[in-house]
């Protein structure tokens, strides 16, 4: 199925405006600790576990990776109409050629809609559930907010109206039904379970393999403990990971640190890491000028 037939183009489809909802939770750094969560729960979908498995460098570059999925995010996000359009177009672009066959023979390809609205459905979820757990979570007002910019956003991506839910209640019923339904064990879950367990270290000289030792454990302590917590329960069960009384504590007084820790930053200063990353995507050497707006303002 073509993501293209019949959708409308990216160029349609409102980036993120300064102040708006998702202008102000998305790139909160609170966010980056469910990171590795939707990351799971992306590879889970039988689709895009069998194209990263295929078609992605994962398991030999996890942070280059991780890197340039952060980067586009925020580039749409945070980087103007202009920028927006033309990250969603290249997505398509790198996109469309992955195709093949999974382990099971089952025929895959990397716009299959219903796949690449579950890689976005995961973002939607992932903003909201970082707010929830390690802040004071959204009103009803602002959900419905965040969830209209995000709905445009997909479009963005080349999503179609019929793809993306009308409104939150209907996401959160579309998104119990994946993950009841449709999410399995693969190859690229286990990958990603791995690299929590036994993070590489990053590719930065002056990071030392004696410092990142401990410090890789410790962060693998946390990153496995938030992930495997804040999945859904029958996800968990269904991938084969213990969940004891005494994680579930210390998920809840680690939450409970972030919080308070958080509230000594303030607001404008949560958001200047995504800022940073999609000032320079639009104004770094080798960028395009005609894609050069101030952060979050339209074309």
């Amino acid at each position: 199925m073509d993501m293209h037939q019949g959708a409308e183009p990216p160029s349609a489809a409102r980036a993120p405006l300064r102040g708006s909802a998702a202008w102000r939770y998305f790139g909160d750094i609170r966010n980056l600790l469910v990171a590795p969560q939707l990351l799971l729960l992306q590879v889970a979908h039988p689709v895009v576990g069998a194209g990263v498995e295929d078609h992605s460098d994962f398991r030999a570059e996890p942070w280059q990776r991780l890197w340039r999925t952060v980067s586009s995010l925020h580039t749409v996000i945070y980087g103007g109409q202009a920028a927006a359009t033309a990250e969603g177009e290249r997505l398509l672009r790198v996109h469309r050629p992955m195709k093949g066959t999974d382990h099971l023979g089952r025929r895959y390809h990397a716009l299959n809609p219903e796949a690449y609205h579950w890689v976005h459905a995961t973002l939607v979820r992932g903003a909201y559930d970082g707010h929830r757990i390690f802040g004071r979570g959204f009103s009803a007002g602002e959900t419905e907010a965040y969830y209209r910019d995000m709905r445009d956003v997909g479009r963005i991506w080349g999503l179609r109206d019929h793809h993306l839910p009308p409104d939150w209640e209907a996401f959160c019923a579309y998104y119990d039904e994946m993950v009841g339904e449709r999410l399995e064990l693969n190859r690229s879950v286990l990958d990603v379970l791995h690299e929590l367990r036994s993070p590489q270290k990053p590719p930065v000289r002056w990071i030392p393999g004696a410092l990142w030792r401990p410090v890789g454990t410790k962060a693998a302590h946390y990153a496995l403990l938030v992930t495997v917590g804040t999945l859904p329960p029958v996800l968990r069960e269904r991938l084969g990971l213990d969940w004891t009384p005494r994680q579930e504590r210390s998920l809840r007084r680690f939450a409970r640190l972030v919080r308070a820790l958080v509230t000594l930053v303030p607001p404008p200063l949560r958001l200047a890491g995504a800022l940073a990353i999609a000032y320079w995507n639009t104004h770094g050497p080798g960028t395009d000028p005609s894609t050069r707006r101030p952060l979050g303002a339209p074309a």
